[in-house]
């Protein structure tokens, strides 16, 4: 089982998570009331001003998806994956279809998520792969405001000592430094393949029967603290090592989509093109990740059906999302790919489309309108001040200095223009993605990638090139160095990192 430990002392981060929060002298004296310390005796109209509070603080669920491309979900176009659970999600609530993450790897993307800051600010990666115990998280942040936190699945921003207890949740299943499982089936530390025995093992399921499928257990978690939390304001997030590699998925679901692959067209296309110093897969026909997504998609129906039964649905804000772009390109391995992003460029480690382009959908009854579309642009340091602004809690505007809420988006109204998005991967990975080091900014319908080691640059505009295709940068000199300048600025800023060259032999 996972385990619920006391957080670090509070003095370890700044008072004033506390001080800030609207009616804070009201939080803390309904803290005393639950405490015991106050009697009920001498307080008849507490039940109004409790049933006031509760009501007045929606629930969470944030449910992110590890290594989920933007054409993984058939709401957003696969032919082959299914998935009714989140397409009745977007149904219901709102589809976004310029989401991003910050970052194209799976530990910067999650950095920026939990702090509100682009991962550069804080060298990851490059100089850390942790996240610090002085960041103020999320989590944190609605914990003081008086929320109960849940954690659950792949955390990947350090073990012991810098594992989601440190870091504001109040209940940890199963995070903790492994960024894969050795095996999606129990035992979990047990690796099915000889390249997977040197990931870090997942602590806390040794309980598991032989067989125990990971997506399974971590919803079953997730549901059991649902029930037993109903009467508290909390903040759930389901982070599922699903679907990144090893790519293992249930008998039953494998044979129904090797069967489902008979019955498609064949495909015109090539399976791979070269990209980098490797190559994409340009087609969806893996059965077994297609079982693993099903598997996925059964998880949120579960979850939506348990916030229903619980009657926890109406005043709960649940947002789907992925670290990353799907992963469709090796490098110089011979390994396995996932998925295609197709019509992305490239996949997950590349700052194309493919690799940093995410699926994202939201609802939330009464505040949402179903069956919404939004072009509006949102990255992975925007959850943090939106969930914030959603609980009615105060910014923390110092912290997710680089997030900006979409809670306007969410309830309809129009958002004021969006300040530019950026970028930056100073660790390529040529052996595994076939990637290679650059700086990227997209400033409205314009981007701009800086190959800054090969002193070139790439310029797009997305809305009539989705597949990057027609590098403009020649035709267009002056927009190339407006933007490359916006970029040489932010690196300055942000103290980003940049690996030095070698010096040259004489």
């Amino acid at each position: 089982m996972g385990s619920t430990k006391i957080p670090r002392e509070e003095s370890m981060k700044p008072d004033r998570l506390n001080s800030e929060a609207p009616n804070a002298g009201r939080r803390d004296f309904l803290r005393k009331v639950a405490a015991g310390a106050v009697s009920l005796s001498y307080l008849p109209w507490l039940p109004t001003l409790l049933q006031s509070e509760e009501k007045r603080l929606p629930n969470i669920v944030f449910l992110l998806i590890d290594d989920l491309g933007w054409m993984d979900l058939s709401s957003y176009g696969s032919e082959l994956y299914e998935t009714p659970a989140i397409d009745r999600l977007a149904n219901e609530g709102m589809r976004f279809t310029q989401a991003y993450c910050a970052h194209p790897r799976c530990v910067p993307s999650r950095y920026s998520i939990m702090s509100g800051k682009y991962p550069a600010r804080g060298g990851v990666p490059g100089k850390s792969s942790t996240l610090p115990l002085d960041e103020i998280t999320m989590a944190e942040a609605l914990k003081a405001g008086g929320y109960k936190t849940f954690f659950a699945g792949k955390w990947h921003l350090g073990g012991k000592g810098h594992s989601p207890e440190e870091q504001g949740f109040d209940v940890n299943i199963a995070g903790g430094k492994a960024g894969a499982p050795k095996s999606y089936f129990a035992p979990y530390n047990e690796a099915r393949q000889p390249w997977h025995r040197k990931k870090a093992p997942i602590e806390g399921l040794d309980d598991a029967p032989d067989g125990e499928y990971l997506t399974d257990r971590l919803t079953d978690e997730t549901i059991r603290f649902l029930e037993n939390n109903k009467q508290n304001p909390f903040f759930v997030m389901l982070s599922h090592y699903a679907v990144h590699d090893p790519l293992q998925a249930k008998e039953e679901t494998i044979n129904k989509y090797e069967d489902k692959l008979k019955t498609m067209p064949q495909p015109d296309s090539p399976e791979f093109i070269r990209e980098g110093s490797g190559a994409t897969k340009m087609r969806q026909d893996d059965p077994t990740y297609a079982g693993m997504i099903q598997s996925m998609d059964e998880s949120v129906g579960r979850i939506m059906a348990a916030l229903q039964e619980l009657g926890l649905e109406e005043n709960t804000l649940v947002a789907l999302t992925s670290d990353n772009g799907g992963l469709s390109n090796k490098g110089n391995k011979d390994r396995i790919l996932a998925t295609s992003n197709q019509p992305l460029r490239a996949g997950k480690g590349w700052c194309y489309e493919g690799g940093i382009r995410v699926p994202l959908i939201a609802k939330w009854p009464g505040i949402i309108q179903p069956g919404v579309e939004s072009a509006r642009m949102v990255t992975g340091t925007d959850y943090f001040p939106t969930f914030l602004q959603a609980a009615g809690l105060p910014l923390q505007n110092a912290q997710h200095l680089d997030g900006v809420s979409f809670l306007n988006t969410l309830k309809g109204n129009k958002a004021p223009g969006r300040k530019p998005l950026f970028w930056h991967s100073p660790v390529g990975r040529p052996q595994n993605t076939g990637d290679s080091n650059c700086t990227v900014i997209r400033d409205g319908d314009y981007k701009l990638i800086d190959w800054y080691d090969e002193e070139r640059v790439e310029l797009y505009h997305i809305p009539t090139d989705l597949r990057e295709e027609n590098n403009l940068a020649a035709k267009m000199p002056e927009k190339a160095d407006e933007l490359l300048k916006k970029i040489t600025d932010w690196r300055n800023e942000t103290q980003a990192y940049i690996k030095s060259k070698p010096a040259q032999k004489l």
